[in-house]
């Protein structure tokens, strides 16, 4: 949870540079903390604005927000390595962005019933399969707002990325979805409340939906549209990309057709298309593979190895430390146990993995 200090001047900034997060983020790393950033701000309303930003944080705590500032653990460490991702982040609901894998799944607006089946079939079929799977969108008309009920019919986590604050729910249409993503899953925006919903905050949001992601699934899109924008930020951070081929004569199969045809995107028509594809484990397999070969271990080095198990990618020994409720004096010790029996392997940066 992000201090009131970081609450304040981080909301300050942003409404200070408004959808400008490089140079956000650029400041505070130039001036070591939130606070010496405003300070070496410039602009004529800064008074008005850091009253305004106040105001924001009696919002938060009026309404039990949960906030995530980029240099604390809970941030989704995805986004880290995101120059342009948000230095604060507001959510609401039971959220853990570091937790198992993530998919994005976006599409167009438009969708055919058609489009709307397949992402259903898609989700609940990667639900069976993979473990600890997390579904990201962005609650728009069309194949998000199917991927978000997919999930909340599986019973997995949905999170659901705004282009506004948590003050509102836009399209409201899709309130009761929101609602129940809120038990099982929730809303993560970088904006505070007040903010209108404009078409550049749907432009900029999309680089959220793509940075969270382990792949980004686009299974419906026309020739132009956010998706495609999605799909092309994601690339451009370094995840997989897929693409669900359709007739040629179809408008809303031609932004999928052209991402396969140029090579930005692997064509995926299963949920083994995309375990196959990223190297992930299936659900049975999973089980077992956790379970073999711990009889010997302490409880303590067992319960190590299950959350290992959690994240081919590796966890980072603070989000153990949480899970397990021991000490991180405790846990350094089990994993250079584990590590000198050849179980898990240390990663840059407290990062450990199972072998």
């Amino acid at each position: 949870m992000a201090s009131e200090k970081e609450i304040v001047y981080c909301t300050a900034l942003e409404l200070l540079y408004y959808n400008q997060p490089r140079r956000i983020r650029g400041l505070i790393d130039a001036a070591g903390d939130v606070e010496k950033a405003w300070a070496m701000a410039d602009g004529n309303e800064k008074s008005s604005i850091l009253d305004r930003a106040k105001k924001e944080m009696e919002f938060v705590q009026r309404h039990g927000i949960q906030t995530y500032f980029y240099r604390e653990t809970s941030y989704p460490q995805r986004l880290v390595e995101c120059t342009d991702a948000p230095v604060l982040l507001f959510g609401k609901g039971n959220i853990d962005a570091n937790k198992g894998k993530f998919v994005s799944i976006v599409g167009t607006r438009g969708a055919s019933d058609r489009g709307k089946e397949l992402t259903r079939k898609l989700v609940l079929d990667l639900a069976k399969r993979i473990p600890n799977l997390t579904i990201v969108s962005g609650l728009a008309f069309g194949i998000d707002v199917a991927a978000h009920k997919a999930a909340l019919e599986a019973g997995i986590p949905t999170i659901i990325i705004p282009a506004h604050g948590l003050d509102r729910i836009y399209p409201s249409q899709h309130r009761n979805i929101a609602v129940a993503a809120l038990e099982q899953g929730g809303i993560l925006t970088e904006y505070p409340s007040g903010l209108e919903p404009d078409k550049l905050n749907f432009v900029l949001r999309n680089r959220i939906i793509a940075g969270l992601a382990d792949a980004v699934i686009v299974t419906e899109s026309k020739q132009k549209g956010g998706s495609l924008i999605t799909a092309r930020v994601a690339l451009d951070y370094g995840r997989n990309v897929y693409a669900v081929p359709g007739r040629p004569s179809d408008i809303t199969a031609q932004g999928c057709n052209g991402l396969i045809r140029s090579g930005r995107a692997m064509l995926i028509e299963t949920a083994e298309d995309l375990i196959n594809d990223m190297g992930w484990t299936s659900q049975a397999s999973a089980v077992q593979t956790t379970l073999e070969g711990l009889t010997d271990l302490s409880e303590e080095e067992q319960q190590v190895m299950q959350i290992l198990s959690t994240n081919e990618d590796g966890v980072h020994v603070n989000s153990i430390v949480e899970q397990t409720g021991k000490a991180y004096s405790e846990i350094a010790t089990t994993l250079m146990m584990l590590e000198m029996n050849g179980l898990v392997h240390a990663l840059p940066g407290d990062v450990y993995r199972k072998v």
